[in-house]
């Protein structure tokens, strides 16, 4: 491969290491997308990026990822003292993308926007449990995706990373008061609350469907319950405790859509 990669500047470094504060990102209108599997699937799902940064010292991870991006994308090169102000990764692959930020949707955008099922997130504020959750929504077609007012932002390192690339094929809208939301996502979706200890065994819905998940330290509260066409959950061991939010969610959209 031939290297005519760039050197970054102290301002861009300064710049890209800012990147894992949620303001910075929406001021820069970027966030940092790392990792060998995360920026191949950028690049499938044509995602708007702005640089490639590099790690020469891993050119084995990331050689054929970067054979796919977009000619005008540019490539800078760090040294490994760079890269660690501005990865989070305790074993990095050597590779980062600088993309642009999703548009900014209201709930009814989204909605519209998109043609599958949702998943309407409330106070989920663990970003691994967020990547996770989004990755297990783009294999099972729940394409729609409604985070509230206190969810941790769907660009968060940490939530990319664990997303694998899926954040790439959703349609996402933050910052939503769920509450008022609700009663107007009803006309359009099947509502299903998602509970701990009560409600009924899960099922195939055979109609577009939204799935209700709160934080997994505190659930969904009642008021929000009570606007859900069902509640379901899993049955399980009385003796455990629960199960994590992210598996919970993936069994509930498993049932939700199976045949």
């Amino acid at each position: 491969m031939k290297n005519d990669f760039l050197r970054p500047s102290q301002a861009q470094l300064k710049k890209w290491a800012g990147l894992n504060d949620t303001a910075a990102r929406r001021g820069e209108g970027i966030f940092p997308a790392e990792g060998v599997k995360v920026v191949a699937e950028m690049f499938r799902a044509a995602w708007p990026v702005n640089a490639l940064l590099v790690l020469p010292d891993k050119i084995k991870y990331w050689e054929k990822a970067i054979a796919a991006k977009p000619d005008d994308v540019p490539v800078y090169q760090l040294s490994e003292a760079q890269w660690k102000k501005v990865s989070q990764d305790k074993e990095p692959e050597g590779i980062m993308a600088l993309a642009s930020l999703p548009p900014q949707l209201s709930w009814a955008e989204a909605i519209k926007k998109g043609s599958g099922n949702a998943l309407l997130i409330y106070e989920v504020n663990n970003p691994a449990n967020l990547g996770a959750l989004l990755r297990s929504a783009h294999w099972f077609g729940f394409t729609n995706i409604v985070l509230s007012t206190k969810s941790v932002d769907c660009t968060n390192p940490k939530t990319i990373r664990a997303s694998m690339g899926s954040i790439f094929y959703l349609t996402i809208s933050g910052n939503i008061d769920l509450m008022a939301a609700l009663p107007e996502i009803k006309k359009t979706y099947f509502v299903i609350g998602s509970t701990a200890r009560q409600g009924v065994v899960p099922r195939s819905t055979g109609k577009r469907t939204a799935l209700l998940l709160g934080s997994e330290s505190h659930g969904l509260p009642e008021k929000m319950l009570a606007f859900a066409d069902e509640q379901w959950t899993i049955p399980g061991n009385d003796r455990a405790d629960s199960l994590s939010l992210p598996q919970a969610a993936a069994i509930l959209m498993y049932e939700c859509t199976k045949k």
